[in-house]
């Protein structure tokens, strides 16, 4: 296989991937309605001196419908997106849509599970952002051009529905493929050898964490604080205001600490242990988790599906705590550089890390679940700590803070360096290995295609019969 076309092929299952994050994440890019075979067709507004151009059905898929309009709103959501649309022809974006249609009406067919009650806190997670982005639900419906309220909401949760069902039987598909050493090792075989990838430099790297230990008076205000919020409340204030004003969680300070979730919503265990315990109107006691104290306000039961407030609040860390933590990770330093121990023995016993320390405080590339990083991709904070240092030299202590805000001192080395070189079967496995695996994966989506256009009602209509499809759209 020429290399261009493979890593077009790449390329393109990259583009896929990413699309499976974009689909849940973007909620408009597709917006089309689902709307039966009697549309009434709408004319479009023009000014005068211009051609009228008739807005209607222009493609069926099973139950599914693409109007003349939907290509124009997808242009948009992109360009809307800072994506550029100047080699993206209509038939091609046409060729997208109805790539969109026959996953959403498959997954139908097959019973893919997605419920009304998941796709209504879809929406409410995206509305309430949008709401932050323009500041009034006025606003929002006013920007997706609708009359009312529940309009909009009806419109935009069949998007939803329909995006979800799509990026559900793509993750269907891809799924079910996997894929033998054998097969990997056949995949680079075939590779002419004057054509492999050439991978980056990349590199390895640990580290060891220590925490500075909190108080127990310093929590012990923290917990005497919610519990004065909590008498407050039971009292007749209000649990959204306290919220607003004090709960150190940014992700949901500004709506009064309110939060929708399920038993599968990816909440620490401890704040799910304690929402499902609670009755209906009821306000827990303070309770610890990674991120601090909480207190929960349970406002309703919705079958599986909880709406209930919080309020966080971080217990301080003390400048003499700060110190000992940073003598202590200066002396663990010591050893290390002394011979006394070795950083993968260190990070083992004495790292406060539980994620890396069973591993010889090596971490994992979250992106490839690897322990290599490439240097073009790697974090910026991560490659700033690391960028200068020579092999086996250690880092002076860091003071860091994680994304809950915690403040920690850590130390961190250079494992292994990798330089840029063309791909190595024993060295780049795991790499050739997702290579070949996507490169099935593509196979894999292209039978379906196939399978499903011939056995799927489809028509396309008018001007865009001519178009030449990458799909078998048309049945010729």
């Amino acid at each position: 296989m020429p290399l261009k076309s493979l890593r077009m092929k790449f390329m393109n299952m990259k583009n896929l991937f990413l699309f499976f994050v974009v689909v849940l994440l973007n909620t408009t890019i597709n917006a089309q309605e689902i709307i039966k075979d009697s549309v009434v067709v709408t004319e479009k507004k023009v000014t005068p001196g211009q051609r009228q151009k008739i807005d209607g059905v222009i493609a069926n898929v099973g139950e599914y419908i693409v109007l003349d309009s939907d290509i124009d709103k997808a242009y948009l959501e992109i360009s809307s997106q800072g994506g550029s649309i100047k080699d993206i022809s209509r038939c091609q974006m046409l060729g997208k849509l109805l790539e969109d249609k026959l996953y959403a009406h498959q997954a139908i067919q097959d019973s893919v599970k997605v419920t009304d009650a998941e796709i209504k806190s879809m929406m409410d997670e995206r509305l309430n952002y949008m709401v932050q982005q323009l500041g009034s639900m006025e606003k929002v419906v006013k920007y997706y051009k609708k009359d009312t309220e529940e309009e909009f909401r009806t419109y935009f949760f069949d998007i939803l529905k329909e995006n979800k069902l799509t990026s559900e039987m793509q993750k269907k598909i891809v799924d079910e493929v996997e894929i033998t050493p054998e097969e990997v090792r056949n995949f680079f075989k075939k590779l002419p050898k004057d054509e492999l990838p050439v991978f980056g430099a990349e590199m390895e790297v640990a580290q060891i964490v220590v925490e500075p230990k909190i108080t127990q008076a310093e929590k012990q205000k923290v917990i005497d604080r919610l519990n004065g919020f909590k008498k407050d409340i039971q009292e007749g204030s209000s649990f959204a205001t306290k919220a607003v004003l004090y709960s150190q969680d940014p992700g949901s300070r500004s709506s009064g600490g309110f939060y929708k979730m399920t038993r599968k919503t990816p909440f620490v265990k401890e704040f799910k242990d304690v929402a499902f315990s609670l009755e209906q109107g009821e306000i827990s006691a303070p309770f610890e988790t990674e991120y601090g104290f909480h207190i929960i306000y349970l406002e309703k039961i919705k079958g599986q599906e909880l709406e209930l407030r919080h309020i966080l609040l971080t217990p301080a860390v003390t400048k003499e705590s700060l110190e000992e933590a940073k003598e202590k990770i200066t002396l663990i330093r010591k050893r290390i550089m002394d011979k006394e121990i070795t950083f993968a023995e260190a990070a083992r016993t004495t790292s406060d890390q539980k994620e890396t320390r069973a591993n010889g405080g090596v971490l994992i590339n979250p992106n490839t679940q690897d322990t290599r990083f490439e240097l073009t991709k790697m974090d910026p904070t991560l490659y700033s700590q690391v960028s200068g240092l020579k092999d086996n030299e250690i880092s002076a202590p860091i003071l860091d803070e994680t994304q809950s805000g915690k403040k920690q001192y850590k130390i961190i080395t250079v494992t292994n360096r990798i330089n840029e070189h063309t791909a190595d079967y024993a060295q780049d496995y795991v790499k050739i290995k997702d290579l070949a695996l996507k490169e099935k994966q593509i196979k894999a989506i292209g039978k379906w295609f196939d399978e499903k256009i011939k056995e799927t009602y489809i028509k396309i209509i008018g001007e865009y019969r001519d178009c030449n499809f990458t799909n078998n759209w048309l049945k010729k």
